[in-house]
């Protein structure tokens, strides 16, 4: 990935800049997600395309690429892993999360309802809080209002890291995130690695518009699929845990980039 990174980000720095104020702006009300895997080199011709459809990229701290580090909470008994496994609508997710560029660290909470809606709140936590944060009241509280959890319930089960392109199309009804360089290290049993050339895009759109993104993609034969980066990294690093379901998403990305991923 390393040697990819090298043509990915130049190109990701000649798309005009967009500033997260402006894409804050925009609300997607009637919002439809989707996600795509793809390797890194078609991502440099998606990005190309992307340039010359009048797509623009986040730009924060004067970068285009953000490397962000996320540590994923879970149950002794990896409840929230074992509700995706077992498709269970009703789901959430809890992480810390670390935008390297600013330094700036939040508690995140996702929930996905039964109608398949997404819903992500987050509130400010110290950086050092990244791995635990059991001792701040005011975070233990937010959970605790806003998920089915309580801190005492929790500890940090494993971390991904990842750089993200992020664009968003000239009438604004349309986002799309871009991780690439993911990493992954299980805090409990002690394994890692990677994704290797794999890169995990998650496009966001206002359903009462034709997307001219999935156009491109589908130009590059890019697909849809589902993944979440934190059931395929405990599916990778926890030969015990429940995997049955994910081995079949391992197998779909390893045919995507050509190439074995394997815990180390």
């Amino acid at each position: 990935m390393n040697d990819a990174r090298t043509i990915i980000e130049p190109i990701a720095g000649t798309i005009p800049p967009v500033s997260l104020e402006e894409m804050d702006s925009v609300k997607l009300l009637n919002r439809i997600d989707s996600k795509y895997v793809t390797d890194a080199r078609t991502l440099v011709s998606l990005l190309e395309d992307a340039r010359a459809a009048g797509y623009r990229a986040l730009e924060t701290s004067g970068a285009k690429v953000s490397p962000y580090t996320t540590v994923y909470y879970d149950t002794d008994a990896l409840k929230m892993y074992l509700d995706h496994h077992n498709k269970r609508l009703v789901r959430q997710k809890v992480r810390t999360r670390v935008y390297e560029n600013s330094g700036d660290a939040y508690l995140e909470i996702k929930r996905k309802d039964n109608h398949g809606r997404t819903r992500k709140k987050r509130t400010p936590i110290p950086s050092d809080e990244l791995l635990g944060f059991a001792g701040d009241a005011a975070a233990c509280d937010y959970l605790a209002r806003h998920s089915a959890y309580t801190a005492d319930l929790l500890q940090p089960v494993l971390s991904t890291s990842f750089r993200r392109i992020t664009l968003v199309n000239a009438a604004m009804t349309e986002r799309l995130t871009i991780d690439t360089d993911v990493r992954f290290s299980n805090y409990r049993t002690g394994l890692g690695g990677s994704l290797k050339d794999a890169v995990i895009i998650e496009l966001k759109q206002d359903g009462r518009y034709a997307s001219q993104m999935k156009g491109i993609l589908l130009d590059h034969r890019v697909k849809p699929l589902r993944v979440s980066k934190y059931c395929i990294a405990e599916t990778l690093t926890d030969p015990t845990a429940k995997r049955n379901r994910f081995k079949e998403k391992v197998r779909s990305i390893e045919k995507i980039i050509n190439d074995k991923i394997e815990s180390i």
